[in-house]
């Protein structure tokens, strides 16, 4: 351990895009089109028709649903140059979906393999020591004291209150 800052990362719609996952899969299982600009404010299991919304819980608690995720554009990158200049910590609440633990482990060594084991974190409540934060999730900043970064997802447009990231070239901008 240096004594460099630290940084947690989340995975799932910061570094995995999971809605682009869900809106493909839900287009070839239920032929039903969810558009991004329809999510504004929205999580992606309230604009699902009532008589297929449990679907979504079945699709992430089977194994393989986390393995195939698209990278988030410019992540890899700016990650790695975070590197360089951070101690960089990949932090998943992944405990929620114990199959999704492989699927994370394997997806991260494709396409982050410069992030060593010793510096991805699984686990249920996000309590980690570090001085940023960067997730999609506000209820992960809970009882973080330290620089809280919200990284854009349709479910969190309409929340003000956290320094807001768009893009992995704007996390540059900020940290690097």
């Amino acid at each position: 351990m240096t004594n460099k800052i630290r940084i947690a990362i989340d995975m799932d719609e910061v570094i995995a895009d999971t809605i682009d996952k869900f809106i493909e899969l839900y287009k070839r299982e239920h032929n039903t089109v969810i558009r991004l600009d329809q999510m504004d404010g929205k999580e992606f299991n309230e604009l699902l028709p009532e008589e297929i919304r449990a679907t979504l819980r079945q699709y992430i608690h089977q194994p393989g649903f986390f393995r195939d995720l698209k990278v988030m554009e410019g992540s890899q990158e700016v990650v790695k140059a975070l590197c360089d200049k951070y101690d960089v910590y990949i932090v998943s609440a992944a405990m929620e979906f114990p199959n999704s633990l492989l699927d994370k482990h394997d997806w991260l060594a494709e396409h982050f393999p410069f992030i060593s084991w010793k510096n991805i974190i699984f686990c249920g409540h996000k309590i980690v020591d570090v001085q940023i934060m960067i997730d999609d999730r506000i209820r992960n900043f809970v009882g973080f004291n330290g620089r809280k970064l919200l990284y854009s997802s349709p479910h969190n447009h309409l929340i003000t209150e956290y320094e807001r990231v768009n893009t992995w070239a704007e996390v540059a901008n900020k940290l690097l």
